[in-house]
């Protein structure tokens, strides 16, 4: 398999099976979380507990009552999918820490528009509350969720410790930065 398929392979790979994780572990939370109401199940006391919540908004519950959100939400996750597969194109078959990184974004944003467009809103299950701000608690989110601030994680300290590309002068720029 030549490179240039081979990140879009690993690319497919990711996303895939974040999507399939995402949409597994929402099915089981909405047939099993769901009926114990806002108590949900503690795991770890009550630092880490799986509640089920629905979120019609964005990240974090924000934009809840957005006239025509769904619609709006899905535009712009369509869109994103599209910039991260147009970005995914333009890479270096060789950069596979960031096939990785974009695969994780597109596989967490598919599973969140699944949910908005087959359930008109996003399940969200994860709480972690460790009694210290940020995480006081942190409010609820998913599998996909958490995917995509991975993903976007990786593609920041991909770029961070990118090689910067040293630019080349001009032949006659040269001659005279020289010279002066």
């Amino acid at each position: 398999m030549n490179p240039e398929r081979r990140k879009f392979v690993l690319f497919g790979l990711v996303a895939g099976i974040c999507l399939v994780l995402d949409q597994i572990t929402k099915y089981v939370v909405r047939e099993t979380i769901k009926p114990l109401g806002y108590a949900g199940r503690q795991v770890i006391d009550e630092h880490f507990v799986l509640r089920f919540s629905e979120n019609t908004g964005v990240a974090f519950g924000m934009l809840q009552s957005l006239p025509g959100g769904r619609v709006i939400l899905t535009i712009v996750a369509l869109f994103a999918l599209f910039l991260v597969v147009q970005y995914l194109r333009r890479t270096d078959p060789s950069h596979t820490r960031l096939q990785w990184g974009l695969g994780l974004v597109a596989g967490g944003a598919l599973g969140n528009l699944v949910d908005r467009i087959a359930l008109g809103g996003v399940t969200d299950f994860l709480v972690v509350d460790l009694g210290f701000w940020p995480l006081n608690p942190w409010p609820a989110f998913n599998v996909a969720d958490a995917a995509l601030v991975i993903g976007v994680g990786i593609m920041a300290i991909d770029m961070a410790r990118a090689p910067k590309s040293e630019a080349k002068p001009d032949d006659g720029a040269a001659v005279g930065a020289k010279r002066g």
